[in-house]
């Protein structure tokens, strides 16, 4: 088969700087797609909730043998077999375990607690946007906010930030379902350069304790043999990329669809109390997480199919928020009054629902209220470079003038 004749090709040039055509197409001809490649494809926001809440396994163990199975069997035997430990990777009780160690640090009482430090960062990377008069948004605020927030949850020493954000950059696209030889083997290569690093910082921790979510997972190690040394290493690398990875996304893509819809930006200027609901239908507009993916172990009856147990599924979580009969006739459409737009599934749903959702509104809302409110003039000052990724997408990029 031809790149021309599959109905999805993540691969084809301009997928990822606009990828919502292509989900279009899938939800209108074949919303539960099985693709050449050996994986199966949910588009719907019906079929995608329901996987969410089905309790199926997220364990590649179980998987059956093809495309998908070498590729993580690859990935596995090189650099990320640690990594695989964390509780994305996990389903109960190994799940419920992993999950219980580090959930009082994301209640809505802590995480509110931490809005007087958010809005100190994301002043003080608007002061720096303001002196200049222009700057990268990515680089000034979408990545330093969150990375500087997570860490501080942590208790991380100073790091090289850069480092990290190059090599979680590498992670990620372990997430996707189709990729390169030449992309796994880098991937190996940032894996185990990460796990090396937390290894070293979990040294370091333990040697300087303090009151941070570090020291408690620590001390729940050391207690009750709760977890491994891996294990702690898997949770702490999992905390550590997407307490950033997909925060600079809101923060960017939400910009990009503000600057995009000038009437709505500046509804969102005139009325502060948009703020709240604007987060989610940016969310819903353009996810920061595109896809997910359960496992069966038996046989799956969706959309009038049959999915085999042992299959890969993809739960394609940007259609499903674009999804007409759910979000009306103008779901291609940001409209930041959207009545109900925090139906969208960004965050997921069921056990793996988004153990940070309540931290990524809130630094998204502070992020984006103040800078559209500090700037009347905001622009984009050229164009958007996008970081080439299927399921993580968003701006490598985001030159703005103020």
């Amino acid at each position: 088969m031809t790149d021309t004749e599959l109905l999805f090709n993540p691969l084809e040039p301009g997928f990822t700087d606009d990828p919502y055509p292509a989900y279009r197409r899938l939800r209108a001809e074949d919303p539960v797609h099985e693709h050449p490649f050996g994986f199966w494809l949910l588009t719907s926001h019906e079929d995608v909730s329901a996987i969410l809440r089905s309790g199926l396994s997220v364990d590649a163990r179980h998987l059956g043998d093809g495309v998908v199975r070498e590729q993580i069997d690859t990935l596995d035997e090189d650099g990320l077999r640690v990594i695989r430990m964390s509780m994305l990777d996990a389903d109960p009780p190994d799940h419920t375990r992993l999950r219980s160690l580090v959930t009082k640090a994301f209640t809505r009482r802590a995480v509110a607690a931490l809005e007087p430090r958010i809005t100190e960062l994301v002043d003080a990377a608007l002061d720096t946007l303001a002196d200049a008069g222009h700057g990268d948004l990515v680089e000034t605020l979408a990545f330093p906010l969150p990375f500087e927030v997570i860490s501080g949850m942590l208790g991380m020493p100073p790091t090289d930030a850069e480092r990290i954000r190059r090599l979680s950059g590498k992670l990620v696209l372990s997430l996707e379902a189709v990729l390169e030889p030449e992309v796994l083997e880098e991937i190996s290569r940032a894996g185990e350069e990460l796990t090396g690093l937390t290894r070293e910082l979990i040294a370091w921790k333990r040697a300087n304790p303090a009151d941070d979510l570090l020291t408690a997972l620590i001390a729940a190690e050391e207690d009750g043999d709760r977890l491994s040394d891996d294990e702690l290493i898997a949770q702490v690398i999992l905390l550590y990329v997407a307490g950033h990875e997909t925060t600079v996304n809101l923060i960017a893509n939400g910009t990009v669809a503000l600057l995009r819809h000038p009437d709505q930006l500046a509804a969102l200027r005139e009325n502060p109390v948009l703020a709240a609901n604007a987060v989610e239908e940016l969310l819903r507009y353009d996810s920061p997480v595109q896809q997910t993916r359960r496992i069966t172990l038996a046989p799956y009856s969706v959309g009038g199919r049959e999915i085999p147990a042992h299959s890969f599924v993809i739960a394609c979580l940007a259609s499903a928020n674009r999804d007409e009969s759910v979000f009306g006739p103008d779901a291609e459409l940001l409209r930041l009054d959207r009545e109900n737009a925090r139906q969208h599934v960004s965050f997921g749903a069921g056990p793996h629902h988004c153990l940070g959702a309540i931290l990524a509104r809130l630094e998204g809302r502070v992020a984006l209220e103040r800078l559209v409110r500090r700037f009347p003039r905001l622009s984009l000052d050229g164009e958007v470079e996008w970081n080439g990724r299927i399921n993580l997408r968003g701006p490598a990029r985001l030159p703005v003038a103020v």
